[in-house]
């Protein structure tokens, strides 16, 4: 399992329920490594899809507390679950908390590192000051509408 996630200077993900950056190239890569892959996400997170909808062409796994079912998803009430349902592969696509229950089970992480630090409220665990993670591959940086950012895969240790 491995996660994919977009952070601020501080590990920072989002603030009311919104990400903290809108890139291109952050979304093409999202969208190019997860079409036609697994994705596990939290039902909040679900909600601020267009139309509160799962994304196309992905297989979606809701990890949820509520019993109602999700239109174009699997749902999953424990970590157990959603990994057992998710096998190998998935990817964890947020938010916060469910990041936070899935990520002792990934092996990899893919992040785009944002140098900046806006208002956030929900974060990342700073995989920098972990010491289970270690840096993999860096990109160059990029620029892209005033905002600096790299492409930074971990892997477990």
């Amino acid at each position: 399992m491995q996660a994919i996630v977009c952070v601020s200077r501080n590990w920072g993900i989002g603030l009311d329920g919104r990400l903290l950056f809108h890139l291109s190239a952050d979304l093409k890569r999202f969208r190019a490594l997860t079409v036609g892959k697994t994705v596990i996400l939290g039902s909040r997170t679900l909600a601020t899809f267009p139309g509160g909808k799962p994304l196309p062409d992905r297989r979606s796994i809701v990890l949820t507390r509520g019993d109602a079912p999700v239109e174009g998803a699997e749902t999953a009430h424990s970590v157990e679950e959603a990994a057992a349902l998710a096998g190998d592969g998935a990817f964890v696509i947020g938010g916060a908390s469910v990041y936070a229950l899935l990520l002792p089970l990934c092996e990899r992480v893919l992040v785009t590192k944002v140098d900046a630090q806006p208002e956030a409220d929900s974060f990342f665990p700073n995989l920098d000051a972990h010491p289970d993670w270690r840096v993999e591959r860096e990109s160059e940086e990029l620029e892209e509408n005033g905002l600096r950012f790299r492409f930074v895969d971990y892997v477990r240790v």
